[in-house]
């Protein structure tokens, strides 16, 4: 195997771990946002990514609609099925605790799970991708114009959240609500609506992540839990309660499961990812980037 040959294998590889890994960035990012201001992990997020794109197939295959006014859509009934967990399940459970609240959350992610089979049934759905599918040449490499898609979306998500925060009034009262919420609500800001808030942009990120990842990968009702699982990987690796450590860890554990899926074999990226995660608990439990207080929105 000539030096030209292994670059082109190795990158080939690369491409597709960034491509994969932007994606479990997305959930984790959208795990975090709920973390930041609830201390509890929401383990529906990843049915948020599994619903994006079941919806955006009845937009856009089914009623035939645009691709951009589908999309958007897509956005605004999945951010709404977010606001309903938190009106409906979050602010139902009476003397709520961290773990209570947990749990809510693995029990909404099996009845969405449930009900998009109910609804759409088992079999795998596909969208068309946003620029065709004729391959790109680089280096010798294939990029799918999908993938390009996916990394250029991830950016904007992360750019737009990072003015969000940083800038408008609402950023700035959810980060208030995070370091203190009492404090919060003595300077008059309504912790429950922030609260509210969270949900909805977790869940269109989540949406958001489901309608780009599913002219790559496909997408089923069941297809939710392992992004979550995936998402919450990231989330770790890179450090709870950081959003860039969450970017990192996402396009990390992606790196790590196509190296291992193309050097190896395939039946063995889950292994070796969640090995990786062990591995650097033991040597850093707060993550790459996470702070040993885990310190709650931090700058991008």
């Amino acid at each position: 195997m000539d030096s030209a040959f292994f670059f082109t294998y190795f990158l080939q590889f690369v491409i597709s771990g960034i491509t994969i890994g932007s994606i479990y960035a997305m959930v984790a990012v959208g795990f975090n946002i709920i973390y930041n201001v609830t201390e509890i992990i929401n383990f529906a997020q990843g049915e948020f990514v599994m619903l994006g794109g079941l919806i955006m197939v009845i937009f856009y295959n089914k009623l035939d609609l645009p691709i951009l006014i589908a999309f958007l859509m897509t956005v605004i009934v999945v951010a709404m099925i977010g606001l309903l967990i938190d009106q409906i399940v979050i602010k139902s459970i009476k003397q709520p605790t961290v773990l209570t609240l947990i749990i809510g959350t693995i029990a909404t992610s099996i009845l969405l799970k449930g009900a998009a089979m109910f609804i759409w049934g088992k079999n795998p759905y596909d969208l068309p991708a946003f620029s065709g599918r004729e391959a790109i040449n680089f280096f010798g490499a294939v990029i799918q114009p999908q993938a390009l898609w996916v990394i250029g979306i991830l950016v904007v998500v992360v750019g737009l959240l990072s003015f969000f925060f940083e800038k408008s009034i609402i950023g700035k009262a959810m980060r208030a609500c995070s370091d203190n919420q009492d404090a919060a609500l003595l300077v008059g800001i309504s912790v429950k609506r922030m609260i509210l808030l969270s949900f909805a942009l977790s869940a269109a990120i989540g949406a958001v992540a489901g309608v780009i990842v599913t002219p790559i990968a496909l997408m089923e009702y069941d297809r939710g839990a392992m992004l979550a699982v995936k998402g919450f990987a990231a989330l770790i690796l890179g450090g709870l309660g950081s959003f860039p450590g969450a970017v990192i860890g996402g396009l990390l554990l992606g790196l790590i499961e196509a190296l291992v899926a193309g050097y190896i074999s395939s039946g063995y990226k889950d292994a070796f990812a969640l090995a990786v995660l062990l591995i650097l608990l033991f040597v850093r439990p707060h993550g790459i980037l996470g702070n040993p207080t885990v310190a709650k929105f931090k700058k991008f």
